[in-house]
């Protein structure tokens, strides 16, 4: 998995680290921005992506994976194809910001593709506080799944870890911002 860590460190400094003057989502200022859409949408990250959050998650008897949009839903169709191609398929599911004001009302869409009590592993881009993903958490729990797990690409080490652990979540994350400045060569 080393290589591939490797791999996916240099396409993401390369595409989706930015310095400069920053809003996070938490409300938070910071002089680095880490878009990783941008290589989720990239067809090696997106393998990459894909194969590493399916091997990070292999320990875990999940159903399928989901997250918030508009970040997830990249991570979460990687890992969906990924699974399938692995033999293990997970089913995806992405959690709205807003309900649907249409329709069936729903805050989570793909809910069809699983039973009451099923579990899966919460999928969030960058985790800076945690506040999005514990958001999404809170809709999939209402919707009547169970998290066995939450992960992402990378983790800022600003605090998330810690109020994820605090609502009983431990992170699985690719890479630390410290893992990642060591393997993608940044200051």
């Amino acid at each position: 998995m080393d290589d591939l860590k490797a791999r996916l460190a240099r396409i993401l400094v390369e595409r989706s680290y930015r310095e400069g003057d920053f809003v996070l989502a938490s409300g938070r200022r910071s002089d680095y921005y880490f878009d990783c859409r941008v290589t989720a949408l990239h067809p090696e990250g997106s393998w990459l992506i894909g194969t590493l959050f399916n091997r990070l998650l292999a320990d875990l008897p999940i159903v399928g994976v989901g997250g918030m949009t508009l970040g997830a839903d990249p991570l979460i169709s990687s890992v969906t194809v990924i699974s399938h191609e692995m033999g293990r398929p997970l089913a995806g599911l992405i959690v709205r910001k807003e309900a649907k004001g249409h329709g069936t009302g729903q805050f989570v869409e793909g809910l069809a593709n699983f039973k009451p009590g099923d579990k899966v592993a919460m999928l969030e881009d960058v985790v800076t506080t945690g506040g999005s993903l514990l958001k999404a958490c809170e809709r999939v729990r209402d919707a009547g799944l169970e998290i066995a797990a939450v992960a992402s690409v990378l983790d800022r080490e600003e605090g998330g870890r810690e109020a994820l652990a605090a609502a009983g979540f431990s992170l699985r994350a690719l890479f630390t911002r410290q893992e990642l400045v060591r393997l993608g060569g940044l200051r």
